[in-house]
């Protein structure tokens, strides 16, 4: 009952879990689908903070290189799950709206908060400039791997022709290829671009967990989180029409939040406790590993489940990815930040969110 305690008050973020019978009881009592949508979703925080959890107490057995590989093939397990569920359900523009808004809201949201509670607190706030130029040329070739099947599908062919699909299914050979580069990057020096280890990020209680309590929790949560997104993604088609909001909107702000929240966390309190460098790289890698990891193997597995997910982004969300690539490099190319870039970011955030709120349906 202490260990139940103790990990609690080291994780309130836990005491979500509450939500995972609720959700039950909300479909089964037919309390409306906007309360099962609610529930779901609050479910998933907790279980995919739990996959962190337990992919950085495996780390401590590994070393950091192997660590950074874990988390580079698990930091995004949650949103992997809910998009292949909604592929399933042929739920596409929600899918393509969530991979635009992980990496806008890791590049604006998250280090726009980082910069700005930790400015506050700590002043003018210094990071490896070297690393974050690094950064934005992997970030920019990502823009550039997204731009190009956007712009060249007008003169190839319409969405869903078999030169449309060729060219995703060549751009995403390509980005996977890269990541796994990445990967080999990674295994040989620790600061990789595209993973950070897990447990450089904060010091918690479940380094001390066993291997096999790691692998045990790991396995639950992962079923947990397939278990509460197929509620979640059942629940969204009523949801739009209840709350009169988009599927893209839902998708671009709200998905992305639910999968990554813990993360995200993680990083803005690491930039309060004055190590920026390690907070922009947590935002920077969880970017790339969305573009580069998550966005072509759905490419490949919407394929196998019959709803065939192309690399065409509307006009909108080409404007808000290249916008907020351009915006987060600039700031953090001199290698410094302040609570005022912090805001800048966040203002920009919330401009891009009222216009994708006020967006009809289909962009």
């Amino acid at each position: 009952m202490k260990t139940m305690l103790s990990f609690l008050k080291n994780q309130p973020v836990q005491l979500l879990l509450i939500a995972i019978p609720l959700s039950f009881l909300a479909e089964a009592a037919h309390w409306g689908t906007v309360w099962v949508f609610a529930f779901s979703a609050l479910a998933v925080v907790p279980l995919a903070a739990l996959i962190g959890e337990s992919t950085e107490a495996l780390a401590s057995f590994t070393g950091p290189r192997i660590g950074g590989l874990l988390n580079a093939t698990l930091g995004n397990a949650a949103e992997l799950i809910i998009t292949i569920l909604a592929i399933r359900r042929g739920l596409l523009e929600l899918v393509k709206a969530s991979i635009t808004g992980s990496i806008l809201g890791n590049l604006l949201l998250v280090m726009g908060l980082a910069m700005f509670l930790g400015g506050m607190k700590n002043g003018t706030q210094k990071f490896d400039r070297q690393q974050s130029s690094n950064h934005a040329v992997m970030l920019v070739l990502v823009i550039v791997a997204l731009i190009i099947p956007s712009f060249f599908s007008h003169s190839i062919g319409d969405e869903g022709s078999w030169g449309v699909e060729a060219l995703s299914l060549g751009v995403a050979s390509v980005m996977i290829l890269l990541y796994a580069a990445g990967l080999v990057y990674t295994l040989k020096v620790s600061k990789s671009p595209i993973a950070v280890s897990p447990h450089d990020a904060k010091s918690s209680t479940t380094l001390h967990w066993k291997p096999s309590r790691a692998v045990a929790i790991l396995a639950a949560s992962t079923l947990g989180v397939v278990l509460m997104s197929e509620i979640l993604v059942g629940s969204v088609e009523e949801v739009v029409v209840s709350l009169g909001v988009s599927e893209f909107f839902l998708g671009i702000i709200l998905i992305p939040l639910i999968g990554n929240i813990a993360e995200h966390l993680v990083a803005v309190t690491v930039a309060v406790r004055n190590k920026m460098d390690l907070s922009i790289e947590i935002a920077v890698s969880s970017s790339l590993q969305i573009a580069l990891f998550v966005a072509p193997l759905l490419v490949f597995l919407s394929l196998l489940m019959g709803n065939p997910l192309t690399l065409i982004f509307n006009r909108f969300e080409l404007l808000a990815l290249g916008g907020g690539v351009v915006i987060a490099a600039m700031v953090a190319f001199d290698g410094e930040s302040n609570w005022l870039e912090g805001a800048a970011l966040l203002g920009v955030y919330l401009i891009m969110g009222i216009g994708f709120f006020l967006l009809p349906t289909g962009g």
